[in-house]
């Protein structure tokens, strides 16, 4: 049911037009208002007195304009009056709390520059590395590490024993760990 149905059966009377009405905007509404009182249970009582005030007011609403603008104005005022009549004081901890929860809403959750930066001095070690190995050694950690080749897979593309797929890979193995730990 869209939002214009719903609100007229809400003006006829009935309530069981609020209830599209809060599937399709309750998890907005809480978020809406948490960010203004900083409390889960607060967030939701207010969430739930802003549809319970639609029902009460459905009649000043303009039929003529979306609803969502007009819902979360309701929201956003009930949030800022419980915000105000919020009497706890809040400790510390709670504070730290909170303030982590929102730093985790608004962390961009791309890499940060020192972080691509050192994947990437990393990512060119490691072809370093690779680079400096024998070329069946190279073939065997392609194969295997790039490519998921399993030694089965890598002896018969190769045409080679499965005893000397293993020697290679074990060879390029301690070889690498040898030039990833700066040993040569």
């Amino acid at each position: 049911m869209d939002d214009l149905s719903a609100i007229t059966r809400i003006k006829q009377g009935d309530l069981n037009g609020l209830e599209p009405l809060v599937h399709r905007y309750q998890a907005q509404a809480v978020q809406a208002a948490y960010l203004i009182v900083y409390d889960r249970a607060l967030a939701e009582d207010v969430a739930q007195s802003a549809f319970v005030t639609v029902a009460e007011r459905i009649h000043q609403f303009d039929e003529g304009r979306p609803f969502a603008p007009w819902f979360f104005r309701i929201v956003v005022n009930a949030a800022l009056k419980a915000a105000a009549r919020q009497k706890r004081s809040r400790s510390l901890e709670e504070l730290d709390e909170s303030a982590a929860s929102l730093a985790h809403w608004l962390t961009d959750p791309s890499p940060r520059p020192e972080q691509a930066l050192e994947e990437k001095q990393v990512r060119a070690h490691v072809l370093d590395a690779i680079h400096s190995l024998p070329p069946e050694g190279r073939a065997v950690i392609v194969m295997r590490y790039y490519l998921d080749l399993s030694e089965a897979e890598m002896s018969a593309r190769l045409e080679r024993p499965l005893s000397t797929i293993k020697w290679w890979l074990r060879d390029a193995r301690k070889r690498l760990a040898g030039l990833m730990n700066g040993r040569n």
